[in-house]
């Protein structure tokens, strides 16, 4: 018997119609109904429960370049105490975009997106390495962006 806990997040009919808006988010309930097999009607409320649910977000990505967008950072923040209440201020400031409590040589990462570099050194110096419980930072500015996909398929 499959309990709630154990049972699969997905079925195969809601990964593939998770891996049609991957590839394109865009992408007609009509042409994902065709693909999976349902109609579009039933397309339309699944894809409404799984961005009910937490399974999926269709925003638009943008450049932040093209946006006036200059300077963009990974922040480590090493800290003390709390790990969620550090998380949960620095997810609180508007340029931050990306915040993980990790293992290893720090506590946090956090992904900065900013206006210029004046912009990223008055966040670091004065309200991230502001809060309590944070012990030190260190930044590591992008010089490129290589690489930055969101398509990796379901499982």
């Amino acid at each position: 018997m499959t309990t709630a806990v154990n049972a699969p997040l997905l079925d195969d009919v809601g990964k593939a119609i998770v891996e049609q808006l991957q590839a394109d988010g865009r992408r007609s309930y009509v042409t994902i109904a065709k693909s999976v097999g349902l109609s579009e009607a039933a397309v339309r409320q699944r894809v409404a429960r799984l961005q009910e649910s937490g399974v999926i977000q269709i925003v638009a990505v943008t450049d932040p370049l093209q946006l006036g967008f200059r300077r963009q950072a990974m922040v480590g923040i090493r800290a003390d105490g709390d790990l969620t209440a550090v998380a949960d201020a620095v997810s609180a400031f508007p340029e931050v975009d990306y915040v993980v409590i990790t293992a290893g040589s720090f506590d946090l990462l956090v992904e900065a997106v900013c206006e210029d570099d004046e912009h990223l050194l008055e966040l670091v110096s004065s309200r991230i390495r502001a809060l309590p419980g944070v012990r030190n930072t260190e930044t590591f500015v992008y010089l490129k962006l290589r690489k930055q996909h969101y398509d990796w398929g379901t499982r």
